[in-house]
């Protein structure tokens, strides 16, 4: 058995290389399929996500987000992947075309060789995490679907170990707020937006429908960090765990000031992407939210799990925008996590993918092979 020292040390040589070993993750031996091998042939196509409300953040509102749809086929199979490109990210239709187009996967003999695969792809060109998640996901659903097994399975994962997922509220009109929160009701804990001024009137005005536990992420937009710690103490007394990303990322010190003192869990958003911030935000925060459009995908993601329990750090997995394909990929790792955001599918009106499913505020992973999708 490893020691806890070990691990860590492992996992930042991990994060330094070009790849990862899945074996040395905790990844079973994938067997590989020996036989008829015709390629792996890729495919994607621009699709826009309409947003049933008008989505307003910190940072400003928009009302669809532009996602790429992507899948790999090997022996009649299809695997499918998605990117979600909201505003933040710097990702567009042209910079995830310009990215895809170079992937060529029918180099390769199997999609089970997928540390090589994976691999191969980031080293395709720095950034461009949304789109490498595309690849990720539609390769994880293909190599699921060919064990005939969902994911939560091949980690070893109990299903009834899933937590409660949070139902995002966004900035708005006290009477918009209202309805957002009625529309909520099947869930156990909200998630409402501030950092705009109107904070005390967000939380009152949910208060006003509601004693439902209540997590708020300010999307950087709070600049005083002694107003910040006087807003998280009045938070507190609302009846709120957590607090997302209320500073700008560059204000370190700050932020970690803020976490020392604060009351309750601060935990990074923007001030985290992929593998190698986990250990630059320890001590700064209290926990971290992993998207997989931020960290290219479900293997990152796994990693960045593994990571922060090594440095006794909270771990939210949550999500942009999506359809059912990605954010029912995430949701096979959330056995894994303290908290789950994964309402990004429930927040537009036309999702193509049918997947994970919410009973009684509580995730319920779909007992289906590799993401645990269908296409509608």
């Amino acid at each position: 058995m490893k020691t806890r020292r070990n691990f860590i040390k492992d996992c930042g040589v991990i994060a330094g290389s070009a790849g990862f070993s899945y074996l040395s993750l905790g990844y079973p031996e994938i067997p590989v399929i020996k036989g008829k091998t015709s390629g792996m042939t890729f495919r994607f196509k621009p699709y826009e996500l309409h947003l049933k409300h008008v989505f307003t953040l910190a940072s400003g509102s928009r009302t669809v987000t532009p996602a790429m749809l992507t899948e790999i086929e090997f022996d009649n199979v299809t695997g499918y992947g998605e990117a979600s490109m909201p505003p933040y990210l710097g990702e567009s239709y042209e910079s995830v075309t310009s990215f895809l187009k170079l992937v060529d996967l029918s180099k390769f003999e199997s999609p089970f060789f997928m540390e090589e695969i994976l691999t191969y792809v980031d080293q395709l060109a720095p950034g461009n995490y949304a789109a490498k998640a595309s690849v990720d996901i539609a390769l994880h659903d293909l190599v699921g679907k060919l064990m005939k097994q969902p994911w939560y399975r091949i980690w070893g994962l109990n299903p009834e170990h899933t937590p409660n997922i949070s139902y995002t509220i966004g900035i708005d009109k006290p009477e918009i707020v209202r309805e957002k929160v009625r529309e909520a009701r099947p869930y156990k804990i909200l998630k409402v937006k501030l950092g705009q001024g109107n904070d005390r009137e967000m939380i009152q005005t949910v208060r006003s429908e509601t004693d439902k536990p209540i997590c708020v992420d300010v999307n950087q937009g709070w600049t005083d960090r002694s107003m910040a710690l006087d807003m998280v103490s009045w938070l507190k007394e609302q009846g709120v765990v957590f607090v997302e990303q209320p500073m700008p990322k560059k204000f370190i010190d700050d932020i970690g000031w803020l976490t020392q003192n604060s009351p309750l869990p601060i935990i990074a958003d923007e001030s985290l992407q992929t593998v190698s911030d986990v250990k630059k935000v320890q001590g700064i925060y209290s926990g971290i939210n992993i998207k997989l459009m931020k960290c290219g995908g479900l293997l990152s993601a796994y990693t960045m799990i593994k990571m922060a329990r090594a440095l006794d750090m909270k771990v939210m997995i949550g999500c942009m925008t999506e359809t059912s394909c990605a954010v029912t990929a995430a949701a096979q790792l959330s056995p894994l996590v303290d908290w789950a955001d994964l309402d990004g599918n429930l927040l537009i009106d036309n999702d193509v993918f049918d997947g994970l499913k919410i009973v009684d505020g509580k995730i319920m992973l779909p007992d289906r092979p590799g993401i645990g999708i269908v296409r509608k």
